[in-house]
């Protein structure tokens, strides 16, 4: 057995953790007759959070790059869910709103995603989700610092 293994074992099973979510949540979705991507979830959610938030600012958050991030805000803006402006202090740097259609889109499927994320809480456990998210954020800290 090499040095390490216990590691990559936590590591794949936090990406498998991952898959597995949004595989959940575009199930769950499709079921109320909702089919979207996660990544426009991503950027939905976000935007409801700060609405007139940057697309550099969308694409740290989701973590994706600005590229792909461009290519989801074109489709995104066709389907009416966002405007973009102007930045007043940069031209270059676009602000990214929720349209009316895109708050009302968000409205429709935010109580399936809270029932999704209930549902999670009840059977793994309010607590125990705490101390698993305290131990990743140092796990984080910690690769950060290495």
């Amino acid at each position: 057995m090499e040095g390490g293994d216990d590691f990559r074992e936590f590591q794949l099973q936090v990406v498998r953790m991952r898959i597995a979510f949004r595989q959940c949540l575009q199930r769950t979705l499709r079921r109320h007759g909702v089919n979207v991507t996660f990544e426009t979830l991503q950027v939905l959610s976000c935007l409801w959070r700060e609405q007139g938030a940057t697309q550099q600012m969308l694409a740290e958050r989701t973590a994706r790059s600005k590229a792909s991030l461009s290519s989801l805000m074109n489709t995104l803006e066709k389907r009416g869910y966002i405007e973009r402006c102007v930045g007043p202090s940069d031209r270059r740097n676009k602000q990214v709103f929720l349209s009316r259609e895109g708050e009302r889109f968000w409205l429709q499927i935010l109580p399936i995603i809270n029932e999704l994320y209930l549902r999670f809480e009840q059977s793994i456990g309010r607590d125990r989700l705490r101390d698993i998210s305290s131990d990743l954020k140092r796990i984080q800290n910690e690769l950060e610092n290495l």
